[in-house]
């Protein structure tokens, strides 16, 4: 839809697209260009442009305008007895133990997944990812496949009840620019006393760990940083 974000602006303590623009760290050509294509938008940048507009992310990733009814998507996918239907956004796809960049101008429209409440930590946000590559497939007790999914919850909401440690699996971010170019990863931790691996479980022997050291999470412009807590896996059948 043509300048779906102009309701949204218009309803807003921000005067203009040009004005939004600044707000974010963008160019005005930048938010014009996803102005005229809804498709375009990421959950990460909804949520910094949500922030500014009053709304929520998921209004902005619905194309939901504020004051319209807000219900969760429909779905007719099973969940275990007793516990109550949610829904996540497929966010991204992660290479299981090797760097994929995340791609900021994905045409395709925004998927949702039926998951369930999380049972630990049911207040954090969940994020589905696809999962390509095979350097997690000798996980145990649960190997993640190609063309499996992994549901996160987001790992800044949950840090300070679910401190890093040996064989937590974790979806890893590494940014340059400010966030502008953004790889992700998913990983088992390994935890030793100057620094943290973020190893392969693969039968494949070209996978290697990736390590980071206590005090270098950021060198040289690049930021590396835990961004998902994987807490399921979906194993797709072939179509």
């Amino acid at each position: 839809m043509a300048n779906w974000l102009d309701p949204f602006i218009k309803n807003s303590p921000v005067a203009s697209q040009e004005a939004l623009a600044d707000l974010i760290g963008v160019s005005r050509a930048t938010v014009n260009r996803l102005a005229n294509d809804h498709s375009k938008l990421k959950r990460d940048r909804a949520e910094e442009i949500a922030r500014h507009l009053g709304v929520t992310a998921d209004d902005l990733m619905l194309n939901r305008l504020p004051w319209e009814a807000r219900t969760s998507p429909p779905s007719e996918d099973s969940v275990k007895p007793g516990r109550q239907l949610g829904s996540a956004i497929v966010v991204a796809t992660v290479e299981a133990g090797a760097w994929r960049e995340v791609d900021e101008f994905d045409q395709s429209d925004p998927e949702w997944v039926a998951v369930p409440p999380d049972d630990k930590y049911p207040d954090a946000t969940q994020d589905v990812y696809n999962v390509a590559g095979d350097s997690m497939n000798a996980l145990e007790p649960h190997p993640i496949t190609p063309g499996s999914r992994i549901v996160a919850v987001r790992y800044d909401e949950i840090a300070s009840r679910s401190p890093l440690r040996d064989g937590l699996v974790v979806v890893v971010q590494r940014s340059r620019n400010g966030g502008q170019e953004r790889e992700l990863t998913v990983k088992q931790v390994a935890w030793f006393d100057d620094r943290i691996e973020f190893q392969p479980r693969s039968t494949n022997p070209k996978h290697k760990p990736i390590v980071v050291e206590h005090d270098s999470w950021e060198d040289n412009g690049v930021e590396v940083a835990i961004v998902g807590l994987v807490r399921d896996i979906i194993h797709r059948l072939p179509g």
